[in-house]
């Protein structure tokens, strides 16, 4: 596998003057617009609650009871504040404690957590003062990664998470303290009551019968592929336990994998299935933990979860993916796909790519973070991604991408999505025409984002200078002549802009045909729209709180201005900055 390299180049940094006439807004200065047509006034669309359903809920560490130092926040590329969660966190020496108190029952607890490069050690659990006699593993072996060949990457990829079962249940108000015993900075604590293992399906292939070792020492390659090849048609069932496999697995058709649980079936791999060839039969993969050994990013090798083809009509459902490069990487035929209540952690690049000829494929409901590239993906290299769906997942920490990008493909939906801290060389959602390889398969139909809510997204482009959106539409490499809809949309404390019009490259390739109605804009450091490239747009219901500098940048390019056209109901971001020239962010 190839992967792509997704980073701007410098933009171009000098535009011509053009006067704001008719929809046109472009002002000499941060005051009051010029009037514009003003369409119907109608009510927004009503707010559909974003983000995934989750098992498990979270504390912020900044948010418990500790004698460390909270940092941040912070949104500085390169900084350790900026990749937290918030973009803030709790720094802990040796001996010193966070103690948090729980909101719902629970028996287990998984940890968002950073030690200095090159340290490794432990934290000791307690509960309600007293120690469970467990301790979480935290390390720097899966952090600090470095990718040189990205133009404007610098180290990142600071946190890791950890997870342990407590062995007992404890009840709402319950107080869990954790104490370090090297300096470890605390981030998020997740904390969840687990069910126990589940039976074996009812006439199902044991891999333990096929002589896999379930207790992780032994190598389990070949038992996992005798289960699948006496299993065709049925269920490989993986037992409690944990399983070390050496190499991939190939072949994966007209079968279901199954395990007790994603905290009881621990299957330990740096690559899980890894076959060109598109299965003939549905696959299932569900309930269990595929936890590797990926340390860099190395876009050649295949360490992911899935690379390649699942097959028509296959669903992966209830699996814990960890310290891998991607999660899905996903070619071939993949029709109809269903990814749904997995989690997907700590990946040096990707979460899922769709990486061409998916169609209708449904991702839904996943829960991921501390990703090195984009989250979620889709990228219409060699035929286009077409009919295919990203819809209530949320998305915390990629930190050096996009949470969900849209490169190219034919009536693709984003809806209901929660994406928060976006770092570097990233947007909340960016809907794109940047193709990175030929052939590339533009955006065409109508592409619909619904319902997302952004939370700090957007951040400053090294290699530009300038900021991404909090929600991007780039004619990167052409451009966009797709029907863009982008309705009810909730921005929280972007750190910048909220919606971006942009031409990535530099080339002032147009955006068009974009439909805005219904957006709430809560706080942004910069600007409410950034406009910098040909085109237009129709904005209506768009209401804004908490402007910084003004409610437009709209910076023309030798090939045109990009149009505001007022809809109606807009509110809160009538004023226009002057010129080209970057306004500082209000913190």
């Amino acid at each position: 596998m190839r992967a792509h390299v997704r980073y701007m180049t410098t933009m171009l940094s000098t535009a011509v003057a053009v006067a704001a006439t008719g929809l046109v807004l472009v002002a000499p200065t941060a005051t009051a617009a010029p009037p514009v047509k003003t369409g119907a006034t109608g009510a927004a669309p009503a707010a559909v609650a974003a983000g995934a359903t989750l098992p498990f809920r979270s504390v912020e560490a900044e948010s418990a009871t500790t004698n460390g130092t909270k940092i941040g926040p912070d949104y500085t590329q390169g900084s350790l504040a900026s990749e937290a969660s918030g973009r803030q966190a709790v720094r802990l020496n040796a001996g010193q404690s966070v103690e948090f108190t729980l909101p719902a029952a629970a028996n287990a607890l998984n940890v968002a957590y950073s030690v200095p490069d090159g340290q490794s050690g432990t934290l000791a659990v307690y509960v309600n003062g007293q120690s469970v006699n467990k301790t979480l593993p935290v390390t720097s072996k899966y952090s600090y990664i470095n990718t040189p060949w990205i133009a404007g990457a610098k180290t990142h990829h600071f946190f890791d998470n950890t997870r342990l079962l407590l062995g007992q249940n404890l009840a709402a108000g319950a107080k869990v303290k954790l104490v370090p015993s090297v300096q470890t900075t605390v981030d998020v604590a997740d904390f969840e009551q687990v069910a126990g293992a589940s039976a074996a399906p009812a006439g199902s292939v044991s891999v333990v019968s096929q002589g896999a070792d379930p207790s992780g020492a032994g190598d389990s390659t070949q038992a996992f592929r005798n289960a699948i090849n006496a299993a065709r048609g049925g269920t490989v069932w993986v037992p409690p336990g944990t399983y070390r496999l050496t190499q991939s697995l190939s072949g994966v058709d007209n079968v279901q994998i199954k395990g007790a649980g994603s905290w009881h079936s621990v299957i330990r791999t740096s690559r899980f299935i890894d076959q060109s060839n598109a299965p003939t039969g549905r696959v299932q993969l569900r309930d269990f933990a595929v936890l590797g050994e990926v340390t860099e990013r190395v876009d050649n090798n295949p360490d992911n979860f899935v690379n390649g083809s699942l097959g028509p009509n296959s669903v992966v459902a209830g699996v814990w993916i960890q310290h891998l490069k991607v999660g899905f990487w996903l070619m071939g035929n993949n029709n109809n796909l269903v990814v749904e209540n997995n989690r997907i952690l700590d990946t040096t690049a990707d979460g899922l790519n769709l990486n061409g000829g998916a169609n209708g494929v449904q991702v839904r409901n996943n829960f991921l973070r501390n990703q090195g590239d984009d989250s979620l993906a889709m990228w219409s290299l060699n035929s286009a991604n077409v009919s295919s769906t990203f819809a209530g997942n949320t998305i915390s920490q990629p930190n050096l991408a996009n949470g969900v990008a849209i490169y190219g493909g034919r009536d693709i939906t984003v809806s209901n999505n929660q994406i928060q801290d976006t770092n570097a060389l990233g947007s909340g959602i960016a809907i794109s025409n940047q193709k990175f390889a030929d052939p590339f398969f533009p955006l065409a139909g109508t592409i619909t984002v619904s319902g997302n809510t952004l939370v700090r997204t957007g951040a400053l482009n090294p290699n530009w200078g300038h900021p991404h959106g909090a929600l991007r539409v780039d004619a990167y490499d052409s451009a966009i002549d797709a029907t863009v809809n982008i309705n009810n949309t909730t921005f929280d404390n972007s750190p910048y802009s909220a919606f971006q019009f942009v031409s990535g490259s530099g080339t002032g390739k147009a955006v068009r045909n974009v439909n805005i109605n219904g957006a709430t804009i809560t706080k942004v450091g910069t600007v409410a729209v950034q406009a910098e490239t040909a085109g237009s747009a129709r904005l209506s219901n768009v209401r804004a709180t908490g402007v910084g500098a003004a409610g437009i940048y709209n910076c023309p390019y030798p090939g045109g201005t990009f149009a505001l056209t007022d809809g109606g109901g807009n509110s809160g971001w009538n004023t226009v900055w002057q010129g080209c020239s970057w306004p500082a962010r209000t913190p």
